[in-house]
């Protein structure tokens, strides 16, 4: 493929239509277990039955997407996906337990789908000739892009065709995705003067010592593991947003329609917030971006919905919100890059962005039985202050991010002995800790 551009704007256009699939299905499986069942705690299990497996195999699968091939990775558990999708949406009638199970294969499929895609995301974007934080930013913003498109389009598909008919366009999504990469996305040539990013599928690593290493890289690099505790403090508290918002539109609005506004408010301000972002990620200084976008980005979308019942309000505040946070994942992921090792890279990425993620199933959880138990309004004003609290957490790390940012990333160890000869370019990765 002569046009090294052309496998990257592939990629990018893949993931952000398998982004608004799922954004789609977020808002539908919700809805059709409040629909069926009424119960907050059952919505609560069923995102973290989606959202446990999603972590789990973010990091217990890169050892084995680096043997396999990250795009044959892709392309497969693309597939498996669409499967597991069209399932939920073609069996109705199915009970809750087999709901579950279904909603756990599909989560663990996507969480396997993202890390490789974000890994396969490093070289592809170097061949184009893309900075690293604005790689990292576009590929925020198109995430985002995808939950502006994807969530107004959920709340109609719900109106109009039920839960499960919106869940069709997920299963669709996933194969669009896995046709894409087959057509479009190659591998780029080695980078010479780079050594390779992580086993092939000919270098055997044994699985438990790159699992091994990637822990143990992580844990020696102070800042970056402390800002990865504190993304996982964080999305605790925000996944509750995703049992929050239905319900809170259940009891006040009663209206699907207003799922998709509420998140297509978040995703509008992510958009606009990372396209600012990307003409001035080489510019700001990034502690500030950072704090300030965690704090103002975080706790605000939730407490205004326990203060208020306008509509026209809690858009408002949740615009504000996306668009302070979309400077957030872009600096944590070209932190990672750039303090990672290239040959340590996927599995790095991959634990970080599994640590960061545990809080989301938990958070789901929570918030499901934190509304049994207090009740809606009481639910959503105490996550938000909590959530304050979580998010000022980075004003007691200025010293020790001065201090990171001047010393370098610990370096890797020696590459353990692998039971081949024989070598093939590798993906340089990419995967990211992420806030919601």
């Amino acid at each position: 493929m002569s046009n090294p551009k052309v496998p990257y704007v592939a990629l990018l256009i893949a993931d952000t239509v398998s982004s608004m699939g799922s954004r789609i299905s977020t808002l539908a499986i919700p809805w059709l277990i409040w629909v069926t069942t009424a119960s907050p705690s059952k919505m609560g299990i069923a995102v973290a039955a989606e959202m446990l497996p999603y972590v789990l195999t973010g990091v217990l699968a890169a050892p084995i997407a680096d043997r396999v091939g990250l795009r044959r990775t892709i392309i497969a558990a693309n597939i498996a996906s669409a499967v597991a999708m069209a399932a939920i949406a073609g069996l109705p009638g199915m009970n809750y337990v087999v709901l579950l199970v279904l909603v756990a294969v599909a989560g663990g499929l996507r969480g396997i789908a993202d890390r490789s895609k974000n890994v396969i995301n490093r070289p592809i974007a170097k061949a184009a000739g893309i900075p690293i934080v604005r790689m990292t930013a576009l590929y925020e913003g198109f995430t985002k892009t995808a939950t502006l498109v994807g969530a107004p389009v959920g709340g109609l598909l719900i109106y109009w065709l039920g839960a499960r008919g919106a869940v069709w366009f997920d299963a669709a999504s996933f194969a669009f995705c896995a046709l894409l990469v087959i057509a479009l996305v190659k591998m780029p040539p080695a980078d010479p003067a780079e050594p390779a990013a992580s086993p092939t599928p000919t270098v055997k690593e044994p699985y438990f010592t790159a699992l091994k290493g990637g822990f143990a890289h992580l844990a020696k690099d102070r800042l970056v593991f402390a800002l990865v505790l504190i993304t996982t403090a964080s999305n605790l508290f925000t996944q509750a947003f995703t049992v929050f918002v239905p319900l809170w539109v259940g009891e006040v609005l009663k209206s699907p329609a207003a799922l998709g506004l509420i998140s297509s408010a978040l995703a509008a301000g992510g958009v606009l917030g990372g396209a600012v972002f990307i003409m001035l990620a080489t510019k700001l200084p990034r502690y500030v971006a950072f704090t300030v976008g965690l704090i103002v980005g975080s706790a605000p979308r939730l407490l205004v919905m326990g203060l208020s019942h306008n509509l026209a309000l809690v858009l408002v505040v949740t615009f504000l919100a996306g668009f302070a946070i979309s400077s957030v994942n872009p600096i944590m992921g070209a932190m990672l890059y750039e303090r990672t090792p290239a040959q340590l890279q996927t599995r790095v990425f991959g634990v970080a962005a599994a640590v960061s993620f545990i809080g989301i199933p938990l958070g789901g959880l929570l918030a499901g039985w934190s509304v049994d138990g207090l009740g809606l309004n009481r639910a959503i004003l105490v996550s938000s202050i909590v959530l304050l609290a979580v998010s000022l957490l980075p004003l007691l790390f200025k010293e020790r991010w001065a201090a990171g940012q001047a010393t370098p990333a610990p370096a890797a160890p020696a590459p353990a002995p692998v039971l081949t000869t024989t070598e093939a370019p590798a993906a340089e990765p990419s995967a990211v800790a992420r806030t919601s």
